[in-house]
């Protein structure tokens, strides 16, 4: 996996930057570059714009996903984690500037060639603008074969980083808590959990699937994704305690974190996210798709699916304090200073698991 993920992580820099190449050298480019970059301060007032750019950094860098814990519960104890984070984030942000500009200019071509206006164009978003908009543009250039070849390859490769990594979460999280069942069973389970998730996506290929795709791009992830990222800020910095959470930092790295860092974790990150939460909840946005209005009882199957991941942790923290022997101090106790999990040391020397 580990060789895999090498290929798939480094080639769509490599598409990205013949993407912007050849994006820059098309007609009206500049157009999109110059609406790329022109803020427009007044969206700034409005809570979607929020939502909108929190639920994406979350999606890009992956935070409560479970993937950052799953993957690093296989480092060293005393590996630089602080400097990874670092520099995860600043890789992630100008990974994100630059794919700003390959769409941006590949609109603005489009809208010379439209002779509107780049915000006409670029009101299509999500799969509409990947598999609709920016298609029909390279289907227009010079060698479009070669550059739609390139681009959907990326777009697979993407998609295979975003599988291993959400497999992972799922196999380490289920593999630590039944490890006596599972543990001589892996690959069966493995099989298992591909299985579920190919018969789960099916619904996606149908003649509906870009409306079946739509509902979970609103509701799968959104809200509840930023909920649960806001309970694990809880849970770490008011229950765990900040200054014992600390004092474990400091063991792994030789140094405690400073001010700063214990104030975004105590105060300033869980209030952004809970009036991100609030506020997208009291403000509910039309669901529509090609012209279609989604009716009711779908928007409440999408609060449904939403639902489904945050009422896992009040549900799974109920069935801790119940089944967990001793009085409610100490099973309070034990729920908030869980046990470790031993790991394969030769498993850790390379910081992943084998391959799946």
């Amino acid at each position: 996996l580990l060789q895999v993920v090498w290929v798939t992580a480094t080639l769509p820099y490599l598409v990205l930057l013949i993407l912007l190449l050849r994006g820059a050298t098309l007609p009206g480019a500049w157009r999109g570059v110059l609406f790329y970059l022109r803020p427009d301060w007044g969206k700034l007032l409005s809570t979607a714009v929020w939502v909108d750019a929190a639920a994406q950094i979350f999606f890009s860098l992956g935070p409560g996903f479970g993937v950052l814990l799953a993957l690093a519960s296989y480092n060293h104890f005393h590996n630089n984690c602080y400097r990874d984070a670092l520099i995860t984030s600043a890789v992630n942000c100008l990974t994100s500037f630059l794919s700003g500009f390959v769409i941006f200019t590949v609109l603005g071509y489009m809208a010379e060639m439209r002779d509107v206006e780049v915000e006409d164009v670029a009101r299509d978003k999500g799969p509409s603008l990947l598999f609709i908009t920016y298609p029909e543009a390279i289907a227009n250039m010079v060698g479009s074969t070669f550059f739609a070849i390139i681009f959907f390859l990326m777009m697979i490769t993407l998609g295979l980083d975003s599988t291993f990594g959400g497999l992972e979460a799922v196999i380490t999280a289920v593999m630590d808590e039944y490890p006596q069942v599972l543990a001589q069973h892996r690959e069966l389970f493995v099989l298992g959990l591909i299985t579920v998730c190919f018969l789960g996506s099916l619904s996606t290929l149908t003649y509906g699937g870009a409306y079946v795709v739509k509902l979970l791009e609103e509701f799968g992830a959104g809200c509840s994704i930023l909920a649960v990222v806001l309970l694990e800020t809880i849970a770490v910095s008011w229950f765990y305690g900040i200054q014992r959470f600390s004092h474990d930092v400091k063991a792994m790295l030789g140094f405690t974190p400073g001010l700063f860092w214990k104030v975004c974790w105590v105060a300033i990150s869980p209030a952004l996210l809970a009036f991100i939460v609030a506020s997208s909840l009291l403000e509910q946005p039309t669901l529509a798709l090609f012209g279609y209005q989604y009716p009711a009882w779908s928007t409440s199957l999408g609060h449904l699916i939403g639902a489904s991941s945050f009422i896992c942790i009040p549900v799974y923290m109920v069935y801790k304090l119940v089944w967990t022997p001793g009085s409610l101090k100490q099973r309070l106790a034990v729920c908030i200073r869980p046990e470790k999990t031993n790991r394969d040391p030769q498993v850790e020397a390379v910081g992943m698991e084998p391959a799946l």
